[in-house]
């Protein structure tokens, strides 16, 4: 038989064993389902989880007023960059300018008081100094009773002298008080830093930041030389985030450029919103996680909005599965096919349990799937490691997501070409 004539009869038996399957398939009321059918290959894997927030810098300051009054003088704009100890603004000092000259006033007044009883102690010690020594030489010049006059006049002059020291002490604090008062009508930076919010003009009213601190704050300056951005993640994914992981940030305000973060912070407490109350256990539990930029372009400003992918784990070339391809199914009840010792019969069946198990749908040379649990690592954007249950070019249904979910042990299934246009097909 020639070589031609051999390929002519194998291409013949290919048809017939083809023709002989469908005609099985339609006897049997079964019709091939359409499927995406891949191998099993190693990839590269990058597990991340991506959250969303807002740019701030990692140090900045509100400044607000100790004192109410009107402001005379504004020397700063918004978005200036200023560097410490700078003036900023002047609250009207005139009242507290007066205060000063009053407490001067009476402290000079207390000193005066003070030398005056100090003098007139002076003289009283000297004079009952003076009786005593007589009072010794001629017990007859001095009686006992004027003696005891004097000495009580030196301690009332004494007492006095100790009370315009205190006076002289209380307005001395006075004083202090007020010109600390008078220090606060002026106020300079704190640190080098940008303007980055003004919220009063010259000739409005400055409130005192303890009344109300949001509507107190006069302006904010922040060091934008160290920025960050304050993402929330989800309950389910913050366990698997550890502190110097590196993230990848995309600030909406620069769509074509990526820059590089790292995490600095995550928060032991969650981030409730203001209206989340204790009953509701539905509400979304999140965490706050901070990420410091690392490249950040000097255009940016707070409160852009930034999305972060923070990489929590990696794997090189590792046996992967599309996302898509892993389904869940009940485990069917673990039975005994024991017989019955004498009856010949099978014992019944014993139901030990049922859970719910991961896995693939893995299609044999026959096109029939099987159903067959696997064990899973990490999941990248689009794959899952797999750890154990498959072999490297073992073939899997891949798709489409419906197929998956209604597909069942022993199916029959027809390879499809995946449409572009269908995202997940």
């Amino acid at each position: 038989m020639s070589k031609k004539t051999k390929l002519g009869v194998a291409g013949v038996a290919g048809v017939a064993l083809v023709i002989i399957l469908t005609l099985a398939a339609m006897r049997s009321g079964t019709k091939p389902v359409n499927v995406r059918i891949e191998p099993v290959q190693k990839r590269d894997l990058i597990a991340s989880v991506t959250a969303s927030g807002n740019v701030t810098p990692h140090t900045k300051v509100d400044l607000s007023s100790d004192i109410t009054g009107k402001i005379v003088r504004l020397a700063v704009k918004e978005g200036q960059i200023v560097s410490k100890g700078q003036f900023l603004l002047q609250i009207d000092p005139q009242e507290a300018q007066a205060n000063v000259q009053r407490a001067e006033a009476a402290l000079s007044a207390a000193k005066a008081s003070s030398a005056q009883a100090k003098a007139s102690l002076i003289q009283a010690q000297k004079s009952y100094e003076r009786s005593l020594e007589i009072k010794k030489v001629n017990a007859q010049l001095i009686s006992d009773e004027q003696l005891e006059q004097l000495r009580t006049t030196v301690d009332v002059d004494q007492a006095v002298l100790e009370s315009q020291n205190h006076l002289v002490d209380q307005n001395a604090a006075q004083l202090a008080q007020v010109r600390s008062a008078l220090g606060k009508t002026t106020i300079y930076a704190p640190m080098a830093g940008r303007v980055t919010r003004l919220n009063v003009e010259g000739g409005e009213t400055a409130i005192m930041g303890t009344l109300n601190k949001d509507a107190a704050t006069l302006l904010t300056i922040s060091d934008m030389s160290d920025l960050e951005t304050k993402v929330k993640v989800d309950e389910t994914d913050v366990a698997r985030i550890r502190m110097g992981d590196s993230a990848l940030v995309q600030i909406d305000a620069f769509p074509d450029t990526t820059f590089i973060g790292r995490v600095t912070k995550i928060s032991n407490s969650s981030v409730k919103s203001p209206t989340a109350t204790q009953a509701s256990g539905d509400q979304a539990v999140d965490y706050e996680v901070t990420i410091q930029l690392l490249n950040v372009p000097p255009e940016t400003r707070p409160d852009f909005s930034a999305t972060a992918k923070i990489v929590t784990d990696s794997r090189r070339n590792v046996l992967s599965i599309p996302i898509i391809a892993l389904t869940v199914r009940e485990n069917e009840a673990i039975q005994s096919g024991d017989t019955a010792v004498g009856l010949g019969k099978p014992k019944p069946k014993k139901e030990v349990g049922k859970k719910d198990v991961e896995g693939v749908f893995v299609v044999s040379g026959d096109n029939k799937v099987t159903f067959r649990p696997v064990k899973r690592g990490i999941t990248g954007e689009k794959h899952f490691e797999v750890l154990g249950g498959l072999k490297e070019g073992e073939k899997i249904v891949a798709g489409t997501y419906q197929a998956i979910r209604e597909l069942k042990d022993g199916a029959l299934v027809k390879e499809t070409k995946p449409d572009p246009k269908k995202p997940g097909a």
